[in-house]
């Protein structure tokens, strides 16, 4: 790849270990392609404010799923629309909570959109997994071949995730488990910020969406603590990507700085300053105990881009490989920072192409995790 110049990735170790774990990366400069006598076919929603969301590629048929704003679509590998499932917009409040269907609401009902949270197929059971913003964040199964609704499960609490319009982001575990990460709005008592779910064979099963474990003690989830919010009103928790590599389950949030981390708990959203972070826990555990997180972000010529805006797992390719000194079969995520620690909603125009590898990550949480352990 041609441009390519050394760049320092750095991941902040605990504040009370008071070290600095150093990821080595690179910056990619990507040259513009121009293309000439070239024709694409597109498609395109019934209006256009009913944007798309998420897009999953069948591994075998080549089909395309896309989750938009009211709609779930079928098209052909040459994006032929082959089959649509509307899901809004439906009359809803966001002080309403289970659909209308399982309980009147006494709130004053609006025609609401219902935008696209997160988009599965279930490749052994042949189906869908669709869930969207309308009553709390309500998910519906739906048969792959003809988006036909299997069951769209609503009667307990486990079943919304919340309806947050920032997508909430899955993670596909061990077995017949769901990681999901998601933003609560202030619901913590009622929404996890993280959590694993069952996804049992059967569309009907009362384990639907239920944690993974659920104890008086422990639970497959994590809330925000309400001393966080005591100090900080609008702390929440923004996914924007979730991923596996080898055993662990890793997702990237965006989230407001804490007092205790240099910033006032006065002010509005537009005073916060916000931070990257890094979340990593074991695929298989239960308890949620190897839950870990590091600050994340890039430095270059003096300017940090601390916002995360996007990232994606890959493989580095050869030439690329060899400059990070790990194998081409190595799992690396290309990451997209916006500069500064401020306007997350509102991100500046200046922004940068960051890659990590996992193996350097992985070094930098077990070095993070050994130090705890001196400290402690």
């Amino acid at each position: 790849m041609e441009g390519r110049r050394a760049s320092r990735r750095t991941l902040s170790a605990d504040p009370k270990v008071g070290a600095l774990a150093t990821l080595i990366g690179f910056w990619l400069l990507v040259a513009p392609a121009f293309c000439t006598g070239q024709t694409f076919t597109t498609f395109h929603p019934e209006r256009r404010d009913w944007l798309f969301n998420h897009l999953t590629v069948h591994q075998t048929t080549g089909a395309l799923y896309i989750g938009a704003v009211n709609r779930v679509y079928k098209l052909s590998g040459n994006l032929t629309l082959l089959v649509s499932h509307d899901t809004g917009p439906e009359d809803d409040n966001k002080a309403c909570y289970p659909p209308l269907i399982v309980q009147p609401c006494s709130e004053p009902l609006v025609s609401t959109n219902n935008v696209n949270k997160l988009l599965l197929i279930d490749y052994s059971q042949n189906r869908l997994l669709a869930c969207g913003s309308l009553y709390q964040g309500v998910c519906k199964l739906l048969r792959l071949d003809d988006l036909f609704i299997l069951v769209e499960p609503s009667h307990k609490k486990e079943h919304y995730l919340s309806s947050v319009k920032p997508d909430g982001h899955h993670v596909r575990g061990p077995g017949r488990t769901l990681f999901i990460g998601t933003a609560v709005d202030g619901k913590q008592d009622y929404f996890p910020t993280i959590s694993s779910r069952k996804l049992p064979q059967d569309p009907e099963s009362s384990d639907m969406l239920d944690y993974e474990m659920h104890t008086d003690f422990v639970s497959s989830l994590i809330k925000i603590p309400s001393d966080t919010l005591a100090l900080v009103s609008h702390f929440d928790i923004y996914y924007v990507y979730g991923f596996a590599s080898g055993g662990f389950v890793y997702f990237l949030t965006v989230q407001p700085e804490t007092p205790e981390n240099s910033m006032s708990s006065s002010g509005s959203n537009n005073d916060l300053f916000y931070t990257s972070r890094i979340v990593r826990l074991c695929k298989d555990d239960r308890k949620f105990h190897s839950y870990v997180s590091l600050p994340i972000g890039c430095v270059k010529n003096g300017v940090e881009y601390r916002l995360l805006q996007a990232a994606n797992l890959g493989k580095p390719g050869r030439l690329l490989a060899a400059s990070l000194n790990i194998s081409a079969t190595d799992d690396v995520l290309f990451t997209v920072f916006s500069k500064g620690q401020k306007q997350f909603h509102r991100p500046p125009d200046d922004s940068a192409l960051c890659v990590f590898s996992i193996k350097d990550i992985n070094a930098r949480i077990k070095e993070r995790l050994q130090a705890r352990e001196t400290w402690s």
